[in-house]
């Protein structure tokens, strides 16, 4: 009888212990500038002023200059730069097993994720769109409006959209989607470009000290985005449209420059009519500069562009009525010769 009372105690103190272990996600010990945190969803956020632990659907919230380190129970450290907000969805962690899922809805993230021989691994970190699988690795994660980039710095991460179509990421790798597509192909941060400058900022955005000057870091979607206007033109120049079509979009999703916006769709627009031949999908593209971003530099192009596709499309009056416009907006414009040429077909007896 003893023996059984004795078990049972074993167990249930087991037990409990597992319990109260497997009910924390990790603690905070390690913040600076603005960092806030709550319980639970859809209640208020409230400052971080003192080393806390954090329990599973917790969220850790930074601001301007906010940064924070979270130590996990397993090892493994998330730090989270600034303007950024994490959701600790889940976290099981025994001797054998380890199964975390968190959901960063935006901003800059390293996950560091201990190595555990023998131990049976499942930490995700998602968004909307995009899942990144990871056992024992360190990995950057940019998440901005629907677009994710990733830089890989040790290991193997595992990258994947909707369709669950995986592309794994090594270290000085990077990968990026948007809108759940598949992920592009992994492309080498090459030294002394701008992706490797890209890479290196948010190396110090995450690094064990904060950075004093947060501008660089801020401007990180827009170091993307004018890197992928120049990655996507090679990838049509190579022939790989539709990864090139997917670029320019998460060029145009990572940013809110015009100038970055409108040489996108610029570049769009050129892959749907040069090597697509959808002429219509090609001329939505400028229309929306056209729409969204009349006086800027782009717009004089998009407007020659608009009046050469619809007379590929042979909407005549329509064509005829662009070029026209063109000629009072830009009477000395560098396409002024070709507009020059095509209204003189348009104006045609046979073209009438």
């Amino acid at each position: 009888m003893l023996r059984i009372l004795l078990f049972l105690i074993t167990v249930t103190l087991l037990s409990s212990t597992q319990s109260a272990f497997s009910a924390t996600v990790g603690s905070v010990k390690k913040f600076s500038g603005e960092v806030y945190f709550r319980d639970k969803d859809n209640t208020p956020y409230l400052p971080i002023k003192a080393a806390i632990e954090l329990s599973p659907g917790s969220w850790i919230k930074t601001g301007k200059n906010g940064w924070i380190e979270l130590d996990l129970v397993d090892k493994s450290r998330f730090t989270i730069a600034n303007n950024s907000e994490l959701e600790l969805v889940k976290f099981d962690f025994n001797k054998t097993t380890r199964d975390g899922l968190f959901t960063l809805t935006h901003g800059k993230l390293k996950a560091s994720v201990s190595k555990t021989k023998g131990l049976t691994s499942s930490l995700k970190v998602k968004n909307k769109g995009v899942v990144a699988g990871v056992k024992g690795t360190e990995f950057l994660m940019l998440s901005e409006g629907p677009a994710n980039v990733f830089f890989g710095n040790e290991g193997k991460v595992s990258i994947s959209g909707n369709d669950e179509k995986e592309k794994f990421l090594l270290s000085q790798n990077m990968t990026q989607t948007t809108r759940g597509y598949t992920p592009i192909d992994p492309v080498s941060v090459e030294p002394n470009t701008p992706i490797a400058e890209a890479k290196a900022a948010f190396d110090s955005a995450t690094s064990s000290i904060p950075p004093e000057d947060w501008s660089v870091a801020d401007n990180l979607p827009n170091i993307i985005a004018r890197w992928n206007i120049t990655y996507g033109h090679y990838l049509a120049d190579t022939g790989k449209y539709e990864q090139a079509l997917q670029v320019f979009q998460i060029a145009l999703d990572l940013s809110n420059i015009s100038d970055i916006r409108c040489d996108a769709r610029l570049e769009r627009s050129a892959v749907y009519s040069r090597f697509l031949s959808n002429l219509e999908a090609a001329l939505a593209e400028n229309l929306l500069i056209l729409e969204e971003y009349p006086t800027s530099l782009q717009s004089e192009s998009a407007l020659f562009n608009t009046g050469q596709i619809l007379f590929d499309l042979s909407l005549n009056e329509q064509s005829k009525k662009r070029f026209k416009e063109y000629l009072d907006k830009y009477p000395e414009g560098k396409h002024r010769n070709n507009v020059d040429t095509l209204l003189g077909i348009l104006n045609k007896p046979d073209n009438q």
